[in-house]
């Protein structure tokens, strides 16, 4: 049987290729409510990643019917909350991916022909407004289901919120580091604007403010409540064997960033940009696993043993050539 260690690699692997592919669809949804100009230049490359969709789901089903092995708590005879039911986390789950795919799906398609006729522009419209909502509330419940409550009674008003806020982040380093490549390799069909990343750069300083905001207001909330069910889970983290992730993504999620992208000149440099996209996917891979497997922590790190480097190889490297292949089957790149 695979350590539960080892199989949080898996599971953090499934909510980075899952957060692609959702906020691959979010961001030009988003873009275009606030009427953003530069958003023709890029809807087409980030809807790219909802591709990834099957391999979300594949992975999904792989760690929902992984049972004890992805939720540690379904192993035990305490009394838990009705949230923690294996049955009603499958269905829900199962459920929530499907109405996802089926709205997101529809944006994709919309977009590409929103242009067509008035019937489709208004639908298209319609549309882009309902996904904000559906993306809040699936990513609230996968981050309840997958972090929040692996420790029954772990409770935090603030958790999915710094969670959601994180997965965007991200997802917008994701695409810096997608981008570059396309412009540097000399691949990409229309070459994108110096300030286009100047306009990504600016998001990416945003969300970690944003997210140190969120994370410190959750560690107020806890630490001032000084509950032991949650501040156990805290003080594990920081000080237990995984405090060297912990202080690890802290620094790489906000110190560096913000050090670096707080200066106008950093904005405009796109090797900086292209170096802090790469520490903050970094960091949040980190974070997430800090999250998941510091829950029931271990002397094992990540990336230390052959199913956490045989796994993760294989779902980037397949996640990698999806997307590229999404881009050469609508032109976007030769």
């Amino acid at each position: 049987m695979i350590p539960f260690a080892s199989w949080s690699v898996l599971t953090v692997d499934f909510l980075i290729v899952l957060h692609l592919c959702l906020a691959g669809v979010a961001l030009p949804c988003l873009l275009h409510l606030v009427n953003a100009k530069w958003r023709y230049e890029v809807r087409h490359i980030s809807v790219a990643f909802f591709a990834l969709y099957p391999l979300a789901v594949i992975l999904l089903l792989i760690l929902l019917f992984g049972g004890e092995m992805t939720f540690p708590w379904a192993g035990t005879f305490e009394q838990l909350p009705k949230w923690n039911n294996l049955k009603f986390l499958r269905v829900r789950e199962i459920a929530g991916i499907i109405i996802v795919g089926l709205a997101y799906g529809a944006f994709v398609r919309l977009q590409r022909t929103s242009e067509d006729s008035p019937e489709n522009l208004s639908r298209f419209k319609a549309l882009a407004a309902a996904i904000p909502f559906i993306h809040v509330l699936y990513c609230t419940m996968v981050a309840w289901d997958f972090e929040m409550t692996l420790l029954p009674h772990w409770e935090s008003s603030m958790f999915s919120v710094n969670y959601i806020v994180s997965v965007s982040g991200m997802f917008l380093a994701s695409f810096v580091i997608l981008l570059t490549i396309l412009q540097n390799t000399g691949v990409i069909r229309q070459k994108i604007r110096l300030q286009i990343f100047n306009y990504l750069a600016q998001m990416m300083l945003g969300f970690t403010i944003l997210w140190i905001y969120t994370f410190f207001g959750q560690y107020l909330i806890i630490w001032y409540g000084n509950i032991s069910e949650e501040t156990g889970r805290i003080y594990q983290m920081q000080y237990g064997d995984y405090s060297p992730l912990f202080w690890m993504f802290f620094v790489m999620k906000f110190i560096i960033p913000f050090v670096t992208l707080v200066f106008p000149f950093s904005r405009h440099n796109p090797r900086v940009i292209f170096f802090i996209a790469c520490d903050i996917v970094l960091g949040s891979w980190v974070e997430r696993y800090t999250w998941i497997s510091g829950t029931y922590p271990t002397p094992h790190f990540p990336m230390t043993g052959s199913f956490d480097i045989g796994v993760t190889v294989v779902v980037m490297v397949t996640a990698f050539l999806i997307v590229r292949n999404r881009l050469k089957s609508t032109q976007v790149i030769k």
